[in-house]
């Protein structure tokens, strides 16, 4: 059973069945592995309950997300062992209220964000951290695309496949997953290394990104095809 048939009414499912939506449509050639915003700011700087997490951090998914965080850390090293290119995403750190735009006009408690606690937030996991030869990519808006020169680095990388994982499913994960289909990429969006505030929200976006966008895979497949890669895909010059 899949993670969002508990919240899907029978019409629904009836719907999209007989509309030919959810269709596998497999993994590319080149893969690149996007790791979207997991920062403390996402998760907590600790391992504790997300209403506990969130009296601090007002953007924690709590120990949903450091699930994900360990689910990711699997992934990675997978990666790492064919060469892959690692992407990572997370805030500038430094913005004034107009940087900002938007984001606050529907949380009351978006002032917070002008902390130094919050600013310290944007690092990377640390048991994620970023390594030698991986980019970060710095963005403002929902969508990893938006404003960043992130569709210039898969370009130079030939990249035709890109592995989501991160935070928020309904918010910068789908973001990014809408502008990597737009951009005609493969999209696989890793079940296990997504992660959301809302448990509804969560399920309903996988939902909706498989109907539509991408495929919703499993840790276990994702880890399957990175082993049978080529261990020479993303050698210089190639």
């Amino acid at each position: 059973m899949a993670t969002w048939d508990d919240i899907l009414t029978d019409r629904d499912k009836d719907v999209f069945a007989l509309s030919g939506y959810g269709k596998k449509a497999g993994f590319g050639q080149r893969p690149a592995v996007l790791v979207i915003d997991v920062n403390y700011n996402f998760v907590g700087d600790r391992r504790e309950p997300i209403l506990e997490s969130v009296k601090r951090f007002r953007n924690s998914c709590g120990e949903e997300g450091w699930v994900g965080v360990d689910n990711i850390q699997l992934l990675l090293a997978e990666a790492r062992s064919k060469r892959l290119p690692i992407f990572y995403t997370t805030g500038h750190g430094e913005e004034g209220s107009v940087a900002f735009g938007r984001w606050h006009g529907k949380n009351s408690r978006g002032g917070e964000d002008f902390t130094e606690e919050a600013r310290k937030g944007n690092e990377i996991v640390q048991e994620i951290a970023p390594q030698k030869g991986d980019a970060i990519v710095r963005k403002q808006k929902p969508s990893a695309f938006f404003g960043t020169p992130l569709m210039s680095m898969l370009n130079e990388v030939h990249a035709d496949t890109v592995l989501v994982t991160g935070t928020t499913t309904s918010g910068c994960i789908r973001a990014s997953v809408i502008d990597a289909f737009s951009y005609n990429f493969t999209v696989s969006v890793v079940e296990e290394c997504t992660f959301d505030r809302g448990q509804a929200s969560h399920k309903i976006n996988l939902f909706d990104m498989n109907m539509k966008y991408a495929d919703v895979v499993s840790l276990a497949e994702t880890v399957d095809y990175i082993k049978g890669l080529p261990d020479n895909l993303f050698a210089p010059g190639l």
